[in-house]
């Protein structure tokens, strides 16, 4: 079985999408996203420098456009679907929950709204890289940080105040070091609550399917198949923990035997490389790895047209 993942805020690099770009059709989806969206995603997907597209209103649009820009050019219906944090929205549309001008006005919205709620206090986020997981909580709650993103393989993202980060700095969970992220906010704990209310209220205006592949959550690493249940988690994650580790471990319960990440892969590619042995995995770049991805389809997946447009 072929699982299809899509990554979360920080994947995005200065220029990423412009190969992407050449594919025919390309450029005239990617307008269509921008508008729905608010935003010149080709510009910032080509164009604007690190410092811009780090900007969560740029990032949480710009990578749901260049996953669903990357998708389109596979001829896949996978085994299994997800995505981390905001690549839960390139996952949905791709699982047919939303069609893809609703998931651009959903995503803009969501960027929006969350960079509103880290301006209120000053927040920030950090990877703690080994030591036990279970201590690791521990000695997070012990400071009064959250555990945002439980990542698997080795690997746990801390949030809070900037305060709260810089005593994690100084004392480290037992057996672990701590790497700051370049992020601008607490994202998925309780200072991400008033944007929980905004996509709260915009939820009803969107036009919303049954799943028609297994869509796994960063809820609980269940399978979702009801619509408005899997929106109604998209919102409810904004403030709550992204348990990708509960994620890979549906995939291997449920018999995953490669994976593709979508454009710009790399991140989640390498967890699976880590936590899920023996399973052949392909990190979508550029339209370079369009090839390798269309082989490791015919040997894994289950062929036919995947289209976001």
């Amino acid at each position: 079985m072929l699982v299809l993942v899509a990554p979360g805020q920080g994947a995005q690099t200065p220029g990423f999408l412009a190969p992407w770009l050449e594919l025919p059709g390309a450029a005239d989806r990617l307008a269509a996203y921008s508008a729905a969206a608010d935003l010149d995603l080709t510009h910032f997907g080509t164009a604007a420098d690190a410092d811009e597209i780090r900007d969560t209103k740029v990032a949480q649009p710009l990578l749901v456009a260049a996953g669903l820009l990357s998708a389109a050019e596979l001829d896949l219906v996978p085994g299994m679907v997800a995505g981390h944090s905001v690549g839960e929205i390139t996952a949905a549309t791709i699982a047919g929950v939303l069609d893809p001008t609703d998931a651009m006005t959903f995503v803009g919205a969501r960027g929006r709204a969350m960079a509103d709620a880290a301006a209120v206090t000053e927040t920030g986020m950090a990877a703690v890289l080994g030591g036990d997981p279970d201590e690791v909580v521990a000695h997070l709650a012990g400071l009064g940080l959250t555990p945002a993103n439980i990542n698997g393989a080795g690997q746990i993202v801390a949030a809070g105040t900037v305060e709260q980060l810089a005593a994690l700095t100084a004392d480290p969970p037992q057996g672990a070091r701590v790497r700051p992220l370049k992020v601008a906010g607490a994202f998925h704990t309780a200072h991400m609550a008033p944007a929980v209310a905004a996509l709260d209220a915009l939820a009803p205006s969107l036009a919303v399917s049954d799943p028609r592949l297994p869509y796994v959550s960063n809820a609980d690493g269940q399978t979702v198949d009801n619509g408005p249940e899997v929106v109604r988690r998209l919102v409810a994650q904004v403030s709550n923990p992204v348990r990708w580790d509960r994620c890979m471990e549906s995939f291997k319960q449920h018999g995953a035997t490669a994976l593709i990440e979508v454009s710009p892969g790399g991140t989640l590619v390498g967890l699976a490389k880590r936590a899920l042995p023996g399973v052949r995995t392909l990190a979508l770049k550029t339209p370079d790895d369009l090839e390798a991805a269309r082989a490791l389809i015919a040997e894994f997946g289950a062929p036919a047209e995947v289209r976001a447009e």
